[in-house]
């Protein structure tokens, strides 16, 4: 038995996607920028795709730039915004201290450029409010950025809220929506968002494709160049197959978004019922604003990398945190957003769900969770010093 619950790092591509990329690969193989019939078909399949992706956002065509996934559009998003704030005088940039490192890393680097960087703090339940954003704001603000839905909790924040009061004080508001597009209903224009990423794997498309979306009159700036491609914002011949991949996997997920909310977000709680039930144990972030398929606990005693293989060793296949950042041995930084120490971070436990996980399988991995926790525990001399009250509990 295989047991796949690491969705938030990628996704099974389904049948629909792979149906829509194989013509692309075959018949129809042309370069979109030749002029020729060969090329035109495909430039008309480019068109076409576009103006879906909008459709599914609530935009136009000409506000849709391919990129190779998310990292980019959220590097792309960012520099191109601090650029335009650069030329006004404003240097000063919002955002929160739990977003990806595709965020954090770009802000760093702007940083050193000489642009200031605000960082709000989490609150416990993994939620920032619109009032953190509106006190942050100054003058010379000319970016926020806030991500959607986090990577590694779940969390989903109030968009629509932050976006307002971006709008409403003439501010540039980017959200990061990788892990939310595909799951979570998106309108751009009804929620003011200026700029956002999406990436298709996240939504059973394929890898190395996704999305930048630019409100008209926002200039982008290039990261790549070489080429007229996206309007002459990104050089280099479109993916075609893969963007038609992400356009079938996006409209198909945005089709069944009710339908696939009600049934994750049952089997979540059902895991998470279970799991809440382990001794020494607490679910990080809020319970019920969160992403439909994305449990993540830490538990006392234990720490994350054993879980995790052990979990393997009986089918489950599971993360600790952001796939990203799986070869450092630092604890989560989200974690430690949220107020959880070092200790209690190292034992966590990343569950993301997708439509195809059934009852079954959440009662087996519930199962196989308990085991591998006592096993852990029970050679642990951490534990036994917790249990002998030689050391005090954390989560009690």
């Amino acid at each position: 038995m295989r047991i796949y619950l690491d969705n938030a790092a990628t996704t099974k591509m389904s049948h629909t996607a792979i149906r829509a990329m194989l013509p692309y690969m075959d018949r129809i193989y042309g370069n979109p920028s030749s002029l020729h019939s060969v090329g035109q078909e495909a430039n008309e399949a480019l068109a076409d795709a576009r103006a879906r992706v909008a459709k599914c956002l609530g935009c136009t065509e000409r506000e849709i730039t391919f990129t190779s996934g998310g990292s980019e559009a959220d590097n792309q998003a960012i520099i191109s915004a601090a650029r335009l704030g650069e030329k006004k005088g404003k240097k000063h940039i919002i955002s929160t201290a739990f977003e990806h490192h595709a965020v954090l890393h770009t802000l760093e680097k702007l940083k050193k450029q000489g642009f200031e960087i605000t960082l709000l703090d989490v609150h416990e339940n993994g939620l920032i409010t619109p009032d953190q954003v509106a006190d942050a704001i100054r003058s010379d603000t000319c970016l926020v950025t806030v991500m959607y839905a986090n990577n590694e909790i779940g969390t989903i924040q109030p968009i629509g809220k932050i976006g307002r009061i971006c709008r409403d004080r003439d501010i540039i508001f980017h959200t990061d929506a990788v892990q939310a597009a595909g799951h979570l209903k998106i309108n751009v224009n009804e929620q003011n968002i200026d700029l956002l990423s999406l990436s298709a794997h996240k939504f059973h498309g394929p890898k190395g494709i996704g999305v930048l979306y630019a409100k008209k009159g926002i200039l982008l700036s290039n990261l790549i160049e070489g080429g007229a491609q996206e309007r002459g914002k990104r050089g280099g011949t479109e993916n075609i197959p893969a963007i038609m991949g992400m356009t079938a996997a996006l409209e198909e997920a945005c089709e069944n978004t009710n339908k696939n909310t009600a049934k994750l977000t049952a089997l979540r709680d059902k895991l998470i019922a279970g799991l809440s039930e382990i001794p020494h144990s607490i679910l990080n972030g809020d319970a019920k604003q969160r992403l439909p398929g994305n449990v993540n606990f830490c538990f006392e005693g234990i720490e994350g990398e054993s879980l995790l293989l052990l979990l393997d060793d009986k089918g489950v296949c599971a993360s600790s945190g952001s796939a990203c950042t799986s070869g450092s041995l630092d604890p989560s930084h989200v974690l430690l957003a949220i107020g959880r120490v070092h200790d209690i971070a190292h034992g966590s436990l990343r569950l993301s769900l997708s439509e195809e996980n059934t009852e079954e399988e959440i009662d087996y991995t519930v199962k196989a969770v308990k085991e591998v926790v006592e096993y852990l525990r029970g050679i642990s001399p951490i534990w036994r010093d917790l249990c002998e009250g030689r050391k005090e509990f954390i989560i009690k």
